[in-house]
Order: C-alpha cells, then sequence, then structure tokens
C-alpha cells in the first residue's frame, strides 16, 4: 500500500510537470499573405502563471509600459502598434543577452521580428527572425515540445511567400496539438498561398471551431471572397471590425473592408474605409496605397500620386512601386514611370536576397513592361514547386500571352477564373486571351465583366478594355451561341493574309503600346469575319 501511494504521487508529479512544459510562452500568428491578419501575434513569457523555470531559471523583470501594453494586448489575441512592438523587442534583447538559453524569449524576439518586417516593410528582419527562432529551437527542439518556435518559424516561412514550408511547420504544430488555433490560422494562408482552397476552407471550419475573434473572422472573410462570394465577405469583415480591441488591429479590418469595397468598383465606399484607418494608425500603408487607388479611380490623379509618394517612403513595396509606376505611365509621365519601376526592381531584390519570395510581382511587371519571356520562365518555376493559387495561375497565363503562346495562355487564365473570385485583372486577361484566340463571345463577356466589376481596375488597363470592346463592336445576328462562345471560332487567315479591313490591328501595341485605337465597326457590325488575331 506504501508502494502504491508513492507511486501514484510520482505520476502525479510527472503530470504536473509535464503540463508545465507545455504552458505557452509565445503564441504566435502571422498573416502576411492575409490582408486583414497582416499581424504576428505574440504571446510573451512574463506574464503571470508561467513559471519561471521556464524562462531560463530567472524572474524576467516587469517589461517597459510599452511592451507590457504589448504584451496586454495579445495575451487577449488582439495586435499591438508598431512602437509598442519594437519596444517588446527591445526588451527581449536586453534580456536575452544576460540570459541566452531561454528559448521562450528567443522565440518572441523572432516572432516579433516577423511581425515588425511585415507593418514596415524592413526585409531585413526576416533574417533577424531565423536566427533568433533557431536559436530557441537550439535550446529546446522541436521534439520536446517548442510548439511556440515552431509557430513562429511557420510565420516567418508564411511572411517570405514559402507557403509550402509554412504548410510544413503548421501541420507539424497540429498534429501534435491540434487544437492550438494559431497553427489552423498559418494554414488557411499557407493552403491559399498553395492554392489548396479546399484545404485551406477545411482549416477556416477548424479555426473558426477554435478561435472566435478577428484571426477567424478575417480569414473566413477572405475564403469567401476566394469563392466569389462579395457581401458574405463584407460581412464578416464588418464583424472583424466591430471586435478588434485595439487602434492597429481596428485598422487592419478597416482596411481589408476598404479593400473589398476597391475589388467591387466602389471607390468612393472604399475611401469611407481607409479614412477612419488612417486616423487610428496614422500611415497606415495598406490604407495608404487603398487610398491612392481609389483617388486614382475617382480621377484625383494628384492626390493619389502624393499618396503613393508617402507609403514608398514608409513602406517600399514593389507592388506599390508598380502601382505607382502605372499610374504615371497612364498620364504620360514616362520619365517617373521608369523611376518607379526602378524602385520596383531594388526593392524585389532586397527582398529576394533576404529571402523573401517577390517572383508575382516581378513577373507582372515584366510580363508588362519588360520582357515577357523571363516572366513565363519565373512563373512556370513557381508553379512547379506547387505556389499555384489564382493569383499565379492568372500571372502565369498573362505572361504566356504576353510571349505569343495563347492556347497555353487560355488553360490558366480559366484555371484564375474558373475558381470564383471576382476580379476585374483576371476578367480582362482571359478577354484578351480569348480574342487574340478568335472566340469573340467569350472575350465580349469577359472584357465586359472586367469592367462591370471595376471599370476601374487599372489606370492602364481600363482603357485598353474599353478599347478592345469597341473593336469587337456588337454581337452578330443570330445570337445567343456566338454570345456565349458556344460557335465554332472562325478560322484562321492564310499564312501572309493581310489585317482585316475592318481597322483591327495585329500587333501587340494596342495593349502596352502607345498607338492609336483602331476604328470601331459600324453600328451592329459583327466581329472580324477573318479570325485574324484581334490586336492585345
Amino acid at each position: 500500500m506504501k508502494w502504491r501511494t508513492k507511486s501514484r504521487a510520482d505520476r502525479t508529479g510527472r503530470r504536473r510537470r509535464t503540463k508545465a512544459e507545455r504552458v505557452t510562452h509565445t503564441v504566435l500568428l502571422a498573416g502576411a499573405g492575409a490582408v486583414v491578419a497582416g499581424a504576428v501575434l505574440v504571446y510573451v513569457p512574463g506574464v503571470p502563471g508561467v513559471p519561471d523555470a521556464l524562462r531560463g531559471g530567472a524572474a524576467a523583470p516587469p517589461a517597459p509600459g510599452p511592451a507590457a501594453r504589448a504584451q496586454e494586448a495579445v495575451r487577449t489575441g488582439t495586435q499591438a502598434s508598431l512602437p509598442e512592438l519594437t519596444a517588446l523587442i527591445g526588451d527581449r534583447e536586453r534580456w536575452l543577452r544576460d540570459h541566452p538559453r531561454d528559448d521562450a524569449s528567443w522565440a518572441v524576439l523572432g516572432t516579433a521580428y516577423v511581425e515588425r518586417a511585415a507593418r514596415d516593410g524592413d526585409t531585413a528582419s526576416y533574417v533577424r527572425a531565423e536566427k533568433a527562432l533557431r536559436r530557441s529551437l537550439a535550446v529546446r527542439a522541436a521534439a520536446r515540445g517548442n510548439i511556440d518556435a515552431q509557430l513562429g518559424m511557420a510565420a516567418l516561412a508564411g511572411a517570405r511567400g514559402d507557403f509550402a514550408r509554412a504548410k510544413r511547420w503548421g501541420e507539424a504544430v497540429r498534429q501534435r496539438e491540434p487544437r492550438r488555433w494559431q497553427a489552423h490560422a498559418l494554414l488557411v494562408d499557407a493552403y491559399r498561398g498553395l492554392g489548396d482552397y479546399e484545404a485551406a476552407d477545411k482549416a477556416v471550419e477548424r479555426l473558426r471551431a477554435l478561435n472566435k475573434g478577428v484571426p477567424a473572422l478575417s480569414r473566413a472573410s477572405h475564403a469567401y471572397r476566394d469563392k466569389g462570394w462579395r457581401e458574405d465577405a463584407a460581412a464578416l469583415a464588418s464583424d472583424a471590425v466591430a471586435l478588434a480591441a485595439t487602434p492597429a488591429e481596428r485598422a487592419a479590418c478597416l482596411q481589408h473592408l476598404g479593400d473589398l469595397a476597391w475589388e467591387r468598383g466602389e471607390p468612393a465606399e472604399a475611401l469611407a474605409h481607409y479614412a477612419p484607418a488612417l486616423r487610428l494608425v496614422p500611415g497606415h500603408p495598406p490604407s495608404l496605397a487603398g487610398r491612392a487607388r481609389a483617388l486614382a479611380a475617382l480621377g484625383r490623379v494628384d492626390d493619389a500620386l502624393r499618396d503613393y509618394a508617402a507609403v514608398l517612403a514608409e513602406r517600399p513595396l514593389p507592388q506599390y512601386a508598380l502601382e505607382a509606376g502605372e499610374l504615371y505611365e497612364s498620364r504620360g509621365l514616362d520619365g517617373d514611370a521608369r523611376a518607379q519601376y526602378r524602385k520596383l526592381r531594388e526593392g524585389a531584390a532586397e527582398a529576394l536576397a533576404h529571402g523573401v519570395n517577390a517572383t508575382l510581382v516581378l513577373a507582372r511587371y515584366e510580363a508588362d513592361h519588360g520582357d515577357p519571356a523571363t516572366a513565363v520562365k519565373w512563373l512556370t518555376a513557381e508553379w512547379g514547386r506547387g505556389h499555384r493559387s489564382v493569383d499565379v495561375a492568372d500571372a502565369l497565363g498573362w505572361a504566356l500571352f504576353r510571349a505569343g503562346k495563347e492556347e497555353e495562355a487560355l488553360k490558366f487564365a480559366e484555371l484564375a477564373t474558373d475558381q470564383g473570385v471576382r476580379s476585374a485583372l483576371f476578367a480582362y486577361h482571359r478577354g484578351q486571351i480569348e480574342r487574340a484566340l478568335g472566340r469573340y463571345g467569350p472575350a465580349r463577356r469577359y472584357l465586359t465583366q472586367a469592367l462591370r466589376t471595376n471599370p476601374a481596375f487599372s489606370p492602364l488597363l481600363a482603357p485598353k478594355a474599353r478599347r478592345a470592346l469597341a473593336v469587337l463592336g456588337e454581337p452578330p445576328a443570330g445570337g445567343p451561341a456566338d454570345v456565349h462562345g458556344s460557335a465554332p471560332a472562325p478560322a484562321r487567315p492564310a499564312p501572309g493574309a493581310s489585317a482585316p479591313a475592318s481597322g483591327v490591328r495585329t500587333s501587340r501595341p494596342d495593349v502596352h503600346g502607345s498607338g492609336p485605337a483602331p476604328a470601331r465597326p459600324a453600328p451592329g457590325a459583327s466581329a472580324p469575319a477573318s479570325g485574324a488575331r484581334a490586336s492585345r
């Protein structure tokens, strides 16, 4: 009996120690690929209830005010401000100088670096993040239960655009601790980046079962947006705004609402969301860039260019430089446009040096303004390594088209547009590809869809969409079959045949050059009967 009592006590002690070892020091959630949750939530050591033994053997000193506020924000699953996050980083750096064996604080520091990089665009912080997270794993290996460093590595991979690696880290955590909601949130982002939307939907369901707050709502909103359920996406985004507990979190949620309005072609409504976001967080880069797009759509080009200049000074992301360059180019300011494109290339090169995948934005630039063959090469490699989102499918289809490979291009354009997301850019790209193949019914449909979805989706491409529709003219008599593309495509002209007399150009400059728009056919005239390729 005495032996049995001792054995029970030993088992109880072991259970308590095991439970203590599982106490979370760091809970990280990165949404650097998701618009609303572009934050990393860091649950830091030093909060009540965490044993001192788990912090390297000594009690951590009280954190200074801003760091303490950051701790409290993330303790409840909300988003700290950038200054508070910076204070937290400084606090952990000082602590670790004297306590280098504190694996939990290394995990905190690494994930805080990820978050700061996602906020301010300093990709060098990703390098520091990886060093800190690997130091945490060296002190306490993943096999020994260092869940927080694994979550940090998943967040880092997602922020860098390495979605396959983010998936591996996230699934490892989910397998070990299936109720850790942060792992499911990270997996939603990873699956979306890989184009596995079915897995993303399942991860969203599991996440919403475990978390009722902003992280789950925002990711569900993105999932609905991917399906084309715009009203549902906006409703969930509005719920997220209502639940946001800090100014930084509320600004991110408002920015997402603004982006959804912009995609629907409602720039005035988008401005109504960006304005309070910028009041909450002055200079909030995603909201500032969103406001620039909306202002340009409303014809306030000078104001839009000022906003682009401001956001590029604050957060010089290649995507923002591309948008600014195309706005300058649309106004005939080619020198200013070239300066922005130079910034794009420099920023992308710096990002690549820090392990960030900048392939998509670089390929979009090359397809439209540089060498389409290079864009095809990059995006084919991206597709081959499993990054098969609708964005990559669309970009690859367009690059193939620009490189003169229309038949191949159509396959990827179909993948992009048939997923469900309502994108004016995707519809425009498919419309131009269909038109080049002589499929005039689908060409009309997709070009019209692009302009109905967002009449000002691009300062360069929206006018080209209108010109392309003007060239196509009205559908021919006899009807719905040709309108919907079910009739056989017109025969192509014999080699050496001249361009059709209707004025349709066969050169690419109509899409991306400065040549004059082709003449519009007479009212009621059909598309060119010759089947010659329309201008792009």
